[in-house]
C-alpha cells in the first residue's frame, strides 16, 4: 500500500511540474534565430557555423528538443551572456537541460554552434522554460551586420587542439573562438558565417568550390537556394585562397585533375575567378562595404603570390567600397589556435577601425 502511495505521490509531482513547464515551439516569434537556418515543419535545421538561436525569458531553468543527424555537432550553451556549458546532442529526438537553479528573474539563453556543416544537421523542436517561466520579447537587433565567406580558418578548424596534431574533427573546432565570431562581437554585429573547411574559389579538396556553395540555404543541396533579402549586411569579408594556394600545385590531386586536367591555371584565371566570385557578392549585396582578407596561414607568407591576385583582382573591379587587407603570416604549423585567432581578430578590427570607421 505504501509503495502504490508513493508510486501515486511521483506520479502528481511529474505531472504537475510537466504543467508548470511553459513550451517555446521552434517557430515562435519571440525565438531570434541567426544564420542560415532552414525552417521545416516543426523544427529548425541548423547546419552553419555560427547558427544561433536566442532567447529572453524569466524563470529558473530551461532545457530545449534536439535531434542530431550524426552526433556529430556542439554548441554553446550561453545564458546571460556566459558560455556555461557545451551540448553535444544525440542522433534520437530528446531534451536536453540547458540551464537550472537560476535565481528567479529575466535571463538571456543563447545555443551557438561551433562546428560546420560538414559535422552535419541539427534539428530543434522546441524550449521548455521550468516553474512557470514565461517567453520575453525576443533580444533586440544588434548594432552592426556581418557576413563572411571563408574556408576553415574562418570556421574555427582545430583551434582548440592544444596537442599541436591540427584535428579538426568536432570537439576541437569552435567557431565561437575564431576571429571572424572575435570580430563580430567586438562590434556588436550579429553576424552569419558561410564557411567551409577545404574550400577555395579555383579548387577545394572536395568537389564544390565557393562560386557554387555561397547561395546555398543547405550546402548539400544544389537546389537548395538562400534568399539573400532575409539578411543584408553592412559589412561583408572575404577570407578565401587559401586552399587554392595549395591545390594548384598538387596535379595528382584528384580535384586538380578533375578541375584543370594536367595544366596548372594562369595567374590570370585565378585573379578573374576570384574577380568573378566578388563580383557576384556585390550584385546580392550593393551597398555593402566589401574587405577582400587573406590570413593568417602561409598564402600571406613572404613571396606568395596570392596576396597579389587578390590585389590585382580588386582594381580590376573598380570599386571604392571593396577592400582589401592582408593578415601576416603567424609563421607555426597547422591551422590557427586560439591565441592565434585572437590575433587575427585584433589585426581585423584594426583595419577595420581604420578604414571603415565603425
Amino acid at each position: 500500500m505504501n509503495n502504490r502511495f508513493w508510486f501515486f505521490l511521483i506520479g502528481v509531482l511529474i505531472s504537475l511540474n510537466c504543467a508548470a513547464q511553459t513550451v517555446i515551439k521552434n517557430n515562435d516569434p519571440h525565438i531570434r534565430y541567426s544564420g542560415r537556418i532552414a525552417m521545416r515543419d516543426t523544427a529548425a535545421e541548423l547546419s552553419w557555423s555560427a547558427n544561433s538561436i536566442k532567447i529572453n525569458f524569466t524563470g529558473t531553468g530551461v532545457s530545449a528538443t534536439l535531434k542530431d543527424e550524426r552526433s556529430d555537432n556542439n554548441y554553446n550553451v550561453i545564458v546571460d551572456g556566459k558560455v556555461v556549458s557545451i551540448l553535444h546532442p544525440e542522433m534520437a529526438k530528446k531534451d536536453y537541460v540547458l540551464a537550472f537553479g537560476l535565481p528567479a528573474g529575466k535571463h538571456t539563453l543563447e545555443l551557438f554552434k561551433r562546428t560546420e556543416w560538414a559535422m552535419g544537421k541539427t534539428w530543434f523542436y522546441q524550449f521548455k522554460l521550468n516553474n512557470g517561466g514565461k517567453i520575453l520579447a525576443p533580444p533586440p537587433a544588434q548594432k552592426h551586420k556581418i557576413e563572411y565567406f571563408g574556408d576553415s580558418i574562418t570556421c574555427g578548424y582545430a583551434d582548440e587542439d592544444t596537442t599541436g596534431q591540427d584535428r579538426g574533427t568536432s570537439p576541437y573546432e569552435n567557431g565561437y573562438i575564431s576571429y571572424a565570431a572575435l570580430t563580430a562581437r567586438h562590434y556588436n554585429a550579429e553576424f552569419y558565417n558561410t564557411s567551409k573547411s577545404g574550400i577555395g574559389i579555383t579548387i577545394s579538396w572536395f568537389p564544390l568550390v565557393m562560386p557554387e556553395m555561397y547561395d546555398r540555404l543547405d550546402a548539400t543541396d544544389p537546389k537548395s537556394k538562400w534568399d539573400f533579402s532575409k539578411y543584408t549586411p553592412e559589412l561583408v569579408i572575404i577570407n578565401l585562397f587559401q586552399n587554392d594556394s595549395w591545390l594548384v600545385n598538387m596535379h595528382d590531386n584528384e580535384q586538380f585533375k578533375a578541375k584543370f586536367g594536367t595544366t596548372a591555371p594562369a595567374d590570370d584565371f585565378i585573379i578573374n575567378a576570384y574577380r568573378g566570385f566578388v563580383k557576384s557578392v556585390r550584385a546580392k549585396y550593393p551597398k555593402a562595404q566589401i574587405l577582400c582578407i587573406l590570413g593568417s596561414m602561409d598564402a600571406t607568407k613572404t613571396g606568395s603570390p596570392w596576396p597579389g591576385y587578390i590585389d590585382k583582382a580588386v582594381t580590376a573591379l573598380n570599386d571604392k567600397r571593396i577592400h582589401t587587407h592582408f593578415i601576416p603570416y603567424k609563421n607555426t604549423n597547422g591551422h590557427p589556435s586560439a591565441k592565434e585567432q585572437q590575433a587575427m581578430a585584433d589585426d581585423l578590427i584594426a583595419y577595420i577601425d581604420k578604414t571603415i570607421g565603425w
